[in-house]
């Protein structure tokens, strides 16, 4: 059994924008995510059966926010909006991800100053490395 909550309650989106399937696993420092390419999603090209490489940086962001978000309900809080400040040396192995591929989305906390940090994420399908990117995030402090 799957204690882990429903993504929509860990990530401050709402459908269809969220992309992300499934959490899959998340520590103290690092979280595993889960995307299975369909037809029905909002960046899905109908011509090229696929959704762009590009939107791996997106995945890998939405991966990021749900590990804070996952970490604020284990605290019984909300979660916080946050922003992506920038993706430095984004590189996918794939110009598309086609129809039905399932893509693990890895994201590891590599440093972190006050409301900043920064991620390391990789995108693999059946182990096989897709793409890479270091991620610069800004969360706001919370409202008094």
């Amino acid at each position: 059994m799957n204690d882990l909550p429903n993504i929509a309650q860990l990530i401050a989106h709402d459908a269809p924008m969220i992309l992300i399937d499934e959490l899959v696993h998340a520590e103290e420092d690092k979280v595993h995510c889960r995307v299975i390419i369909h037809a029905s999603g909002i960046f899905f090209n109908a011509q090229t059966r696929a959704v762009p490489g590009y939107i791996g940086m997106e995945f890998m962001a939405q991966t990021v926010a749900i590990w804070a978000g996952y970490h604020a309900w284990k605290r019984n809080e909300t979660p916080a909006i946050g922003f992506l400040l920038g993706g430095r040396s984004y590189r996918s192995e794939q110009p598309h991800f086609p129809e039905g591929m399932v893509l693990d989305i890895h994201a590891k906390q590599i440093l972190k100053s006050d409301n900043m940090a920064a991620f390391s994420c990789t995108i693999h399908h059946k182990g096989i490395l897709q793409a890479t990117c270091e991620l610069n995030v800004y969360e706001p402090p919370a409202e008094t």
